[in-house]
């Protein structure tokens, strides 16, 4: 074998590890957010089911 065919091996491997940990970081990071996701919707109150009715002076406008 000649060295520069061990070079391009050994780019190759470098080059699959680096997607391979680019890929485990977006896997980390979409869990972390679906967990925050979980955890933070049950707690949150429905506002939209429980609407209560509101004088004229104190009416909201949505937002857009």
């Amino acid at each position: 074998m000649s060295i520069t065919f061990k070079k391009r091996q050994k780019e190759m491997k470098r080059q699959e590890k680096q997607r391979a940990k680019a890929e485990r970081r977006e896997q980390k990071k979409f869990a972390k957010r679906a967990a925050k996701e979980a955890q933070s919707a049950p707690t949150t109150p429905s506002s939209d089911t429980e609407q209560q009715p509101q004088s004229d002076d104190e009416q909201q406008v949505p937002p857009e």
